[in-house]
């Protein structure tokens, strides 16, 4: 496997190391059931489309934050990631997407410049990765944007992992807290950067199950 990805990052041209931490521990209270468990084809769910994407994309560790009904269901129905994908247990997802964020971090084998990626949202767009990767070395959060719109998934470098993980609290708003860092916007034409599927109505705006 890591030859695999030395192999991939020198096929996209990328030199630094980076990891991503997929946010799925939220309630999916309108859906009715995890959205990582969302089916995303007629071979994979939205959870492992995600982390394929990410594998092949080149990450060094890939960590996914779920909540105790996430890992059930991933338990339950034998759900399986290569050696690189850690699972991790948001024991209070009620303390929303900082602490989720704080919880992958702090599980992290190396803190590297991180990609957070929202599981509501199963598209991973290779270019759209490429473009966050060439902004690191400028500033510490970087941002996709569409038509005017910020989307996902956004990067963050090791300064602002290291910060999360020593912040003692815990219920932070997670923007606010990203706003002292310095930002960069970055122009991308994909427009699925802005998906958020929260209801079954917008689920099926993109997938017919």
């Amino acid at each position: 496997m890591i030859n695999f990805r030395k192999n991939m990052k020198q096929n996209n041209k990328i030199e630094k190391d980076f990891s991503a931490i997929i946010l799925a521990a939220g309630k999916s209270s309108r859906m009715g059931l995890p959205k990582l468990a969302l089916r995303y084809n007629e071979t994979k769910i939205f959870i492992e489309q995600i982390v394929n994407e990410y594998e092949s994309f080149g990450c060094e560790e890939i960590l996914i934050v779920v909540n105790g009904t996430g890992n059930s269901f991933l338990t339950e129905n034998k759900i399986q990631f290569s050696g690189n994908v850690k699972i991790v247990i948001n024991n209070h997802p009620e303390w929303h997407r900082f602490y989720s964020l704080k919880t992958g971090a702090k599980s992290m084998s190396e803190v590297l410049p991180v990609f957070v990626h929202n599981v509501d949202n199963p598209f991973v767009n290779h270019e759209v990765l490429n473009e966050l990767l060439r902004n690191t070395d400028k500033v510490d959060y970087i941002s996709p944007e569409f038509d005017g719109k910020g989307g996902h998934p956004i990067l963050l470098s090791e300064k602002i992992i290291k910060d999360v993980i020593a912040t003692v609290e815990n219920q932070i708003h997670f923007k606010e807290y990203l706003n002292k860092y310095p930002k960069k916007k970055v122009q991308v034409d994909d427009e699925k950067i802005l998906v958020n599927i929260n209801t079954l109505e917008e689920y099926k705006k993109y997938f017919n199950f």
